[in-house]
């Protein structure tokens, strides 16, 4: 039949099955038979006549619950094997039957769940040909039991998970006691295989066709014709099963059947169990060959893919202590490399979904540490009533004639004691982002968990040590602030100025007109609060100025929708609606007006958190505030009208008053950049590169100082059979290529048969009045069993018939007649 080499490829093809079974890192696509068909169809007993022994679960209903992937190999002893078991051999079968009943349980449930996961099992024996078959669950149309409603749905999907491989040949099998035109087995395989190239057709329950019918137009393939053809056997009867017919015995009745039916005697070399196993062997052996191009060139791309991996396990011995001492030095420093390319943003893992590491810090220090100190600013109502009372209250009983400056270093340090929240927050923020920034470096760590586990602590630990460090320079600088006011400083006002700075008007001239036309930010945003009537929430594109908000219809820039002064604005936060999952602000005017046409607020959702607090910070450079709700809860608690009406009444506290409001806010600016600037760094110095400097410095020793080195290096079971497996699937890999390659390519193998008339299949019906004749799937042509019948009916363009054991058809010819009487057919004419 072939040369060495092909004999071998099926056992091999196995290992390779188990391999992948095995392994994560691969799926093979491999060369394989699926047996698909109807419930009780006769499936399983098909299977059971290969091995020549009761295995497989019995009964009736849904049995096979999960795919069994059975591996038959030749062999002189006899015996079984499960994947899920290793290293246990299984010489009782009833033993095995129990195994795969426990195991389909485990995973579907007691009461007919069904499952995708296979089960593999391995069969060794004398009497078997190499073969590998999927057994199926049978397709059902009704649930019972747990099964959930969509269970034809759910066995379909399993069955295309196998079938629709171009590796994978169906096994149809059809029970000959019902129509064969409505096979479920023959509609999937014209379904997934509409040339018929994989297709090889089991007719099953010959013996109980009704007195008078028989199926030998069909097993003749001229009857719904299958290009591979169709193979005849009896299985044992229930009855048979019961009274524990043996196998071997219930084979040589099969036998005796086919030679003894006046119907089937002259195909009986051609049918029976012995016979399928021999023709699958051969059409899987032949199917193996097909694909090897493709297989060869797959492997290769696989084995590419682990080979590096696989490199560092080759010489991998787990007790060696340089390895283990080696392998310590390697993590420490590649955990020092990853750490600071996270923070300094050169890594080579670059995440686009989220910010994180250095990226993330950045954004606490310039984006959300600025809006928590600009959160802190307090209402100008507010302010002013805190600086006249402040004035009242330091003149005391006597009427002042001049500003008091201990008014304005009182609120002044009122207002640089808040600083201290924001500061500390901001230090949280950080040690939050490091810590996860470790955790993060460690994932490569998980082969040795101990290590991870103790490396985390100790660098999690001095970032804990270093906080109160960090938080007590922190607060150190704001009591530094606090020590003493330089009213020096080149970029306060002084008093002299005060009252020239105080028309809000000449602060956006000094500005100047450069600023005004800077955009500070552009993005989409959805506007959430347009009425369903006239379209519901929109996405527009965004410009931000200095002075003022404009949308557009798309990043273009051409079609501008509307454009918003900044003038008397600030934003407030929004709770999530419950008809969308996006993040919202809002934008309102202070003085009670409308922002956008009929709308008191601009309700504005962006999908992430991030996104928002973006364009909060940008908000905040153009001047627009966040909405205070404590003081705006005060002011209202508050008697507002009794101290309007003294400072109105009093024209020179009026003027104090705004003196003092200049003073606080030049001041407050530069104390603001200060720490805007001097945070960043301080947290940087004392928290950031003091851990940067501790891993690469200290944590080697740390963690030799922390106990046994050798349980530090013990591997996680996991990794332990991950080695293993990777191991095992290169070396299949390299196998299997090796024996591809010695494999000749003038193997001798059968042809494909020539194609048939399916028509039948595409219709849906019976068979049409024309049929094309096929070959017999056997790929080794026989003579005649006996001498040709004188005057036989031939006509001289007719091809033999296909029923005929030898003869080549005639694809060009016409089809004899169906029908024919029950004896032997005449040797075709040369």
């Amino acid at each position: 039949m072939g040369n060495r080499g092909m004999e071998d490829l099926i056992p091999l093809v196995n290992r390779m099955q188990d391999a992948s079974a095995i392994g994560q890192n691969a799926t093979m696509d491999l060369p394989q038979i699926a047996v698909v068909g109807g419930q009780s169809a006769g499936k399983s007993s098909v299977l059971e006549n290969f091995v020549g022994k009761d295995f497989l679960p019995r009964g009736s209903g849904i049995v096979t619950r999960r795919p069994l992937v059975l591996q038959l190999i030749n062999c002189p002893t006899e015996y079984a094997e499960f994947l899920h078991c290793k290293g246990k051999k299984f010489i009782d079968f009833d033993e095995v039957r129990q195994e795969i009943e426990a195991e389909t349980d485990r995973i579907t449930g007691q009461n007919k769940g069904i499952s995708p996961v296979p089960i593999n099992l391995r069969v060794y024996s004398p009497n078997v040909l190499n073969l590998t078959l999927v057994d199926l669950p049978g397709m059902t149309k009704v649930p019972v039991g747990d099964q959930p409603a969509d269970i034809e749905a759910q066995i379909r999907d399993m069955l295309m998970q196998f079938v629709t491989k171009d590796n994978c040949l169906l096994l149809a099998v059809s029970p000959a006691n019902s129509d064969l035109a409505n096979s479920d087995a023959l509609k999937i395989a014209k379904e997934v295989d509409p040339q018929g190239m994989r297709t090889i057709g089991v007719i099953t329950k010959l013996d109980l066709m009704d007195e008078g019918t028989d199926a030998r137009e069909i097993l003749e393939n001229k009857l719904l014709p299958l290009r591979r053809g169709y193979v005849g056997v009896v299985n044992r009867s229930q009855k048979d099963i019961d009274g524990k017919k043996d196998i071997m015995a219930a084979m040589t009745a099969e036998k005796k059947f086919f030679l003894s039916h006046p119907s089937y005697r002259h195909l009986a070399e051609r049918m029976g169990t012995s016979y399928l196993q021999k023709i699958l062997n051969q059409q899987l052996t032949n199917h193996i060959r097909d694909t090897l191009p493709a297989l060869r060139s797959r492997l290769q791309s696989q084995l590419l893919s682990i080979e590096k991996e696989v490199e560092e396990y080759k010489n991998f011995r787990p007790d060696d202590p340089s390895r283990k001492t080696k392998a310590l030095l390697q993590m420490v420093q590649q955990f020092a490399v990853d750490f600071e390319k996270r923070i300094e943003g050169s890594g080579d893992q670059i995440d686009t979904y989220e910010l994180s590491g250095g990226a993330k810090i950045n954004r606490i220090f310039h984006e959300r540490f600025p809006f928590d100190l600009v959160k802190l600013a307090i209402d100008e109502k507010t302010m002013r009533k805190e600086i006249s009372y402040a004035i009242k209250n330091i003149h005391g009983i006597r009427t002042g004639l001049f500003t008091p400056d201990m008014a304005f270093e009182t609120i002044v340090k009122r207002q640089i004691a808040l600083l201290k929240e924001p500061c500390t927050k901001c230090v949280d923020m950080v040690i939050s982002e490091l810590v996860s920034t470790v955790r993060q470096c460690t994932l490569k760590l998980a082969q040795y968990p101990m290590l991870r586990e103790e490396m985390e602590r100790i660098v999690t630990q001095h970032i804990r040590d270093r906080e109160t460090l960090t938080k007590d320079q922190v607060i150190l600088l704001i009591d530094i602030e606090l020590a003493y006011m330089n009213t020096n400083h080149e970029d306060f006002i002084g008093f002299a100025n005060a009252q020239q700075r105080s028309n809000p008007q000449n602060k956006k001239k000094a500005a100047g007109t450069q600023d005004e036309t800077m955009v500070i930010r552009k993005g989409w945003l959805t506007i959430n609060n347009i009425s369903i009537m006239k379209g519901g929430a929109k996405e527009y594109w965004f410009t931000l100025t200095a002075e003022t908000l404009s949308w557009y219809k798309d990043d273009e820039e051409k079609e501008k929708k509307y454009m918003m002064p900044l003038d008397n604005l600030k934003f407030k936060d929004m709770e999530k609606s419950f008809m969308s999952s996006k993040h919202m602000f809002a934008i309102f005017n202070t003085e009670h007006r409308n922002v956008y046409k009929d709308n008191r607020t601009l309700e504005l959702a962006s999908d992430t958190l991030e996104e928002v607090d973006s364009w909060k910070a940008a908000f905040l450079r153009a001047g627009v505030y966040p909405e205070r709700v404590v003081d705006k809860e005060r002011s209202e608690s508050c008697d507002d009208a009794g101290s309007e009406s003294f400072m109105n009444s009093d024209p020179q506290l009026e003027r104090q008053v705004e003196t003092i409001r200049n003073l606080v806010d030049s001041y407050m600016s530069i104390i603001n950049r200060t720490v805007r600037d001097l945070m960043p760094k301080t947290i940087m110095h004392l928290m950031v590169n003091s851990s940067k400097e501790f891993i690469h410095a200290e944590l080697l020793a740390q963690l030799y100082s922390c106990g046994d080195q050798n349980s530090l290096m013990e591997e996680s079971q996991e990794q332990a059979e991950r080695r293993d497996d990777m191991l095992r699937m290169y070396h299949a890999l390299k196998e299997a290529l090796n024996i591809i390659g010695d494999i000749s390519t003038t193997t001798i193998t059968t042809a494909m048969p020539p194609p048939v008339d399916d028509s039948w299949l595409q219709v849906q019906g019976g068979p049409s009045g024309r049929r094309s004749p096929m070959p017999s799937p056997t790929p080794q042509r026989r003579a005649p069993p006996g001498p040709p019948r004188p005057g036989a009916r031939s006509a001289p363009s007719g091809p033999p018939l296909p029923s005929r054991p030898g003869g080549a058809p005639d694809p060009g010819a016409m089809p004899a007649a169906p029908s024919r009487p029950n004896r032997a057919p005449p040797s075709p004419k040369a």
